[in-house]
């Protein structure tokens, strides 16, 4: 099998010949290229080349299934030195995003933070509500079709296509710091914004993931014990998930929540949205959650891609520590189905390299099916 085959067998709830080893290269590649600290056997090598000769599967994100647009909004970007102003200007009035960005995540290749948001008075959700009802999502299936043939063997495409309200206003409209604030101050503002975008979504955007030409979606990221607790979950973004994941479900579709953060408080809520995998799932030391507790909680019935917590590949963990942490969790998951093996969140900048070469060698020698416990 080759490792799209192996993706295909588990969506398809069928045990592959052996574990899945696909993690995130992309943070470790694009720092290593930018401070020129890339091996000189990779030198002018593709990331997708370095994939290949490490002998792990490619992630495969960057697919898209719709082009978004913004139907008589006037959007301005501008950058005044390490920061970044994007504005939203429509007749109620206008927005503001900044966005700071150092030297240091630069020479990295990683993304700037947000240090204003769009929405900071009551006045403002208004016009955010104005801006949603213009959002239209046009289908690319051309644009999915060659992204998916450039794969090819090497992966299977999980396409990116948006977030539940809740955590899409507390991530990118209000930010987490104030938006508590926000829904303590202005509940009726917040909940109205929040069932328009569930609305116009339903409406617009739902066909449009439904009718996709993908097979696995990525949907609902960074949900978590702390930012959406399980009383916020059960009130905000279950009922949003009982009505999508029947629709997508219906049409073959498998979709994937984003889980590189602490999910213990919020496990069973997990399935219960129908989420068919957790990706980016990540564990102790880095959650206070194990492989064995999710195994314990959700059995074979949620995906769980991920597992080899990043902290592990740092030069400040022993060999020793590290590679007997791996085949643990070789030996949590056994016999092995509903297991694709992946870093959470991603190989970072100053990970040790030939650890990623070490577990292609092992998962090589034991990861076939049925594993040993």
């Amino acid at each position: 099998m080759n490792d799209r085959e192996r993706l295909l067998a588990i969506l398809d709830g069928q045990p592959p010949d052996r574990v899945p080893w696909i993690p995130r290269l992309l943070l470790w590649y694009n720092a290593r290229v930018r401070t020129g600290t890339l091996p000189a056997r990779w030198q002018g090598k593709t990331l997708r080349e370095v994939e290949r000769d490490l002998g792990v599967g490619t992630p495969a994100r960057d697919g898209k299934v719709f082009d978004l647009r913004l139907d008589g909004v006037e959007v301005r970007t501008w950058r005044e030195g390490w920061r970044e102003f994007t504005e939203w200007r429509t007749p109620l009035g206008a927005l503001q995003q900044v966005t700071l960005q150092s030297a240091e995540l630069e020479r990295d290749g990683l993304p700037a933070r947000i240090v204003e948001y769009p929405l900071k008075r009551e006045a403002d959700y208004a016009v955010w509500e104005w801006i949603v009802e213009r959002m239209c999502w046009t289908p690319t299936p051309q644009a999915y079709a060659a992204y998916d043939a450039e794969i090819g063997p090497d992966g299977l495409p999980m396409v990116a296509v948006g977030d539940v309200p809740l955590h899409d206003w507390l991530e990118n409209l209000a930010g987490y710091e104030h938006g508590f604030y926000h829904l303590a101050d202005w509940p009726d503002a917040v909940d109205h914004l929040l069932g328009l975008m569930h609305e116009v979504q339903r409406a617009r955007l739902w066909p449009v993931l439904a009718d996709c030409p993908a097979r696995l979606l990525l949907h609902g990221v960074h949900l978590s014990s702390q930012f959406t607790p399980p009383r916020l979950f059960r009130r905000y973004a279950l009922p949003y998930y009982r009505e999508l994941m029947p629709l997508l479900h219906a049409r073959g579709l498998r979709v994937a929540m984003h889980a590189d953060n602490d999910t213990s408080a919020i496990l069973p809520l997990i399935e219960e949205a129908g989420w068919d995998m957790v990706e980016c799932f990540v564990t102790a030391p880095m959650a206070p959650l194990t492989l064995a507790q999710a195994r314990a909680a959700w059995g074979q019935r949620v995906i769980i891609w991920g597992g080899l917590p990043s902290a592990l590949l740092s030069p400040h963990v022993p060999e020793g520590d590290f590679r007997e942490a791996v085949r643990g969790i070789l030996r949590d998951v056994a016999p092995g189905e509903a297991f694709i093996l992946g870093v959470a969140d991603n190989v970072m900048p100053d990970s040790v390299i030939e650890r990623v070469a070490w577990v292609t060698e092992l998962v090589e020698q034991e990861g076939w099916l049925p594993l040993s416990a």
